[in-house]
Order: C-alpha cells, then sequence, then structure tokens
C-alpha cells in the first residue's frame, strides 16, 4: 500500500497493473475500505485486461485520516478523489463507483470533467427513504453520541472502530474534535442527503448533469432496491441524454440479498461486483 497527504489528509491507496496502461480508479460504496471483498477482485480482472487500475480509501474510511472538513462529505470525496488523481499524474482516468462510490464518481466528474474519460456507476443511492437512512446512519448516530457523552463517545461507536484500529492516529483527530462544532457539522452533513424532486443525486443539481460530457455507463438498480431505487438511476440516465441505460449481470433481489452477507473475511456486500468486468471493460473498450 502506498500513502499520499491531499488536501492536508493522509489516503491510503494502491495501483494495479501496468503504468502505461489506462487507467481506472474504483471507489467502493458505504465506509468501506478497498479491501473490502469483491473490490480487489473487480480491479485485479480489469487489470488483467490491461488497464492500470487505481484503488483508494476515502477519508473517513479504512487505513486513511478521518476528516470533517467541507460542505458534506461527499463532496469532500470528490475533491480528494481528483486531488489524487492530480497528485499521481493518472487523468483523465475512466471513474468507477457503486453506491457511495457512484455518488462520489458523479460529484468528482462534474466538478473536474477534464480529470475523467469515462464515467461508470451503479447502485446509486436516492429516493427519500434512502436518503433519510444515510443521513441518520453517517451524521444521526454520531451526533447523538457526541451530545450524550462527548467525543469519547463518537470514538466508541462501531462505525468508527476499523479507521482507528488500522490508523491510530484516527483517535486523536476524533477526540480533537470539539463536541458543539462536530454536532453542527453532523447536522450540515445530513442537510446534504435531503431529497430533492429536482435532482436524484445530492450535491449535484439538475444543470450540473450537463457538465457530464465524457461517456458515461450507468447499470439499472433493481426494482427491489429501496436503497439505490430504480427510478434514480433511470432520473440520470433521462439527465445524461448521451448515457448508456444497461440491465445489471445479477437478479433484482441482488442489493438485498447482499446486504445479509456477514461482513467478515472473504465476505461482504460488494462480493459480486467482479461480475460487472466482462461489461465494464466492453464499454471502457469503445
Amino acid at each position: 500500500m502506498a500513502r499520499l497527504d491531499i488536501c492536508g489528509i493522509g489516503i491510503d491507496y494502491q495501483l494495479q497493473g501496468d503504468a502505461a496502461a489506462p487507467p481506472v480508479v474504483i471507489t467502493p460504496g458505504g465506509r468501506y475500505p478497498k479491501e473490502t471483498a469483491g473490490v480487489p477482485q473487480l480491479a485485479r480482472a480489469l487489470a488483467a485486461a490491461g488497464k492500470r487500475v487505481l484503488l483508494w480509501d476515502r477519508p473517513n474510511c479504512g487505513a486513511s485520516d478521518i476528516c470533517f472538513d467541507g460542505p458534506s462529505e461527499s463532496g469532500l470525496h470528490a475533491a480528494v478523489l481528483t486531488g489524487l488523481i492530480r497528485e499521481l499524474g493518472l487523468g483523465p482516468v475512466a471513474m468507477l463507483g457503486g453506491s457511495a462510490g457512484s455518488r462520489v464518481s458523479l460529484l468528482a466528474a462534474a466538478g473536474d470533467p477534464a480529470m475523467v474519460s469515462k464515467l461508470v456507476i451503479w447502485w446509486i443511492s436516492g429516493g427519500p427513504i434512502s436518503l433519510a437512512q444515510l443521513a441518520a446512519y453517517y451524521c444521526g448516530d454520531s451526533a447523538i453520541a457526541a451530545a450524550r457523552g462527548g467525543m469519547a463517545a463518537v470514538a466508541a461507536l462501531p462505525c468508527w472502530a476499523e479507521q482507528q484500529a488500522r490508523n491510530p492516529g484516527n483517535r486523536h483527530i476524533l477526540l480533537a474534535q470539539d463536541s458543539d462544532a462536530f454536532i453542527e457539522k453532523m447536522q450540515q452533513w445530513a442537510a446534504g442527503y435531503a431529497y430533492s424532486q429536482t435532482s436524484p443525486v445530492p450535491g449535484l443539481a439538475a444543470a450540473d448533469f450537463r457538465r457530464l460530457t465524457m461517456p458515461v455507463l450507468v447499470f439499472r438498480s433493481g426494482k427491489s432496491d429501496l436503497s439505490h431505487t430504480r427510478r434514480t438511476s433511470e432520473w440520470i440516465h433521462e439527465l445524461i441524454p448521451h448515457s448508456r441505460l444497461v440491465e445489471p449481470p445479477w437478479p433484482d433481489q441482488e442489493w438485498n440479498d447482499c446486504s445479509r452477507i456477514p461482513n467478515e473475511p472473504g465476505r461482504g456486500r460488494f462480493e459480486r461486483w467482479p461480475l460487472l468486468a466482462p461489461p465494464i471493460l466492453d464499454f471502457l473498450g469503445r
């Protein structure tokens, strides 16, 4: 693994494949690290097919630093992603992302389209229920813990355990936060997930999608998937008329089924992502 300082934040990353090969970056979902089952396997499949693949831990994920800067967590991730690509001299790259990774990729591509050659997204979070759940999970739990027990209570939450175990400096970052300021930041970040009837993706206005002039591939979400609604994927396709909307290589209940997979070594909700490799490679080769 390697590490760079991007925007003042320590970011862990890994590169696979020939240095001269066309570059690709994969951004996973949730607050899951780059080693989550399915992500390295997808990277290896792309590298074996002649791509230079960048895997990275976003701020607040894996071994990278915890950081609460920026108007939203996804916006922070997007700025760091394009900064990392520039620092590594990889741009423009093909951006690939699922779930939270799709949102980060969309924000990064709209904010710095010169850094993106192609865009591939799946499991795009959207809809009132999904976005309310994100605000509660990513912001609400931590804010409530801070209000009840200060930053020590936040550091004791399971959602911050792996980040502290893999990067001991993260505990100091958490404990150094002012509780009141932290709660206000969580309020701000939670508001960033608010559902809108004018745009499918928090942080992007409908007009921002016109900046996505690069080729775009959208995998349509399952009808049963309330975390990444089918309507969200179709709405994005409508806002990017030149995009391709295709069916994913798994059944309708995929998200519901994989959400029940235990998080243990070699398992996880992204473990079937390598099935995406053939259609992704076909799209990248066009």
